[in-house]
């Protein structure tokens, strides 16, 4: 089944100015709204309510439409068409030398591209820079989650699934039990994979797997300070490390909610200008789930 939906993170006052508070609770609710083309868009409010663990639907009218929801402002879309291609090819101005023989690097466009690139001005070589996969674990254990709380930056102090780097030599489903093994001291059986989440700003893909224990074990490693296991009531939405993270346990509890699990594929859309530790200021759209 495709699907259009953008989920609009919860720094967002467009949301806000329009919703009252809940008398309890830091509740959270989807705002669903129609623009001039036949998608829908769902927006996610701040204010999540613990002990219903549901998203409320309320309808509201929008005359802007879904396609240009993400429309930069009128001082961003007066920029050149080289910034555009600056920011869609990485941190490429960060790039000053050559990793293959250490000259120095220019900054253009190479011929047949349409993106600037980081070429070496005495061997001629091109530094591709290409997204990361990030691999990790839902852990499902007695109907409760397991989280780890990061004892390393970015993020320090924060709450996260065990999740990491992908490397070399082994499948994404190998990395996501590596990882829970070396952050939460954990044996983890994959069930199934629940999601992926596109990080297009920050060059990174989510690839997040169901899984249950072989074992009641768990501790935490070197990377984490304590690794616990939550109901879903008490997920400290207000404590969480990544918007990936973020997205995954919502989509969760949707599932659970609906009596049914399925898998979700979705781009994470970070606003620029906001740090790492606002991980609500994002849109997310929702492509396709199943």
């Amino acid at each position: 089944m495709l699907k259009a939906i953008q989920i609009l993170g919860c720094s967002s006052g467009f949301i806000s100015q329009r919703l009252k508070k809940p008398h309890s609770g830091n509740g959270c609710s989807l705002i669903s709204s129609k623009g001039s083309d036949t998608s829908t868009s769902l927006f996610l409010h701040p204010f999540w309510t613990p002990k219903t663990l549901s998203f409320k639907l309320i309808r509201m009218f929008s005359t802007q439409s879904e396609s240009n929801s993400n429309a930069p402002s009128s001082s961003s879309s007066s920029s050149s068409s080289s910034s555009v291609a600056v920011h869609s090819a990485g941190n490429v101005h960060k790039i000053k030398f050559c990793q293959w023989c250490g000259g120095p690097a220019k900054h253009e466009i190479p011929d047949g591209e349409e993106k600037i690139r980081a070429i070496c001005t005495l061997c001629g070589k091109i530094a591709y820079q290409n997204p990361k996969m990030v691999v990790g674990c839902l852990i499902e254990h007695e109907k409760k989650i397991l989280l780890c709380k990061r004892n390393i930056e970015p993020s320090y102090g924060l709450w996260t699934l065990p999740a990491g780097y992908l490397e070399i030599g082994e499948s994404a489903a190998e990395g996501a039990v590596r990882e829970t093994w070396e952050e939460a001291g954990a044996e983890a059986e994959v069930v199934s994979p629940f999601a992926q989440l596109d990080i297009p700003l920050i060059g990174q893909t989510y690839i997040i797997f169901l899984a249950k224990l072989k074992k009641p074990h768990f501790s935490p490693g070197p990377e984490s300070s304590e690794c616990c296991l939550f109901e879903l009531d008490n997920i400290p939405f207000d404590s969480l490390a990544f918007s990936s993270i973020f997205v995954t346990l919502n989509l969760y509890i949707e599932d659970v909610k609906s009596g049914k699990i399925k898998f979700h594929y979705g781009t994470i859309n970070k606003r620029l200008g906001t740090g790492p530790s606002d991980i609500r200021a994002f849109t997310l759209d929702y492509h396709w789930q199943a």
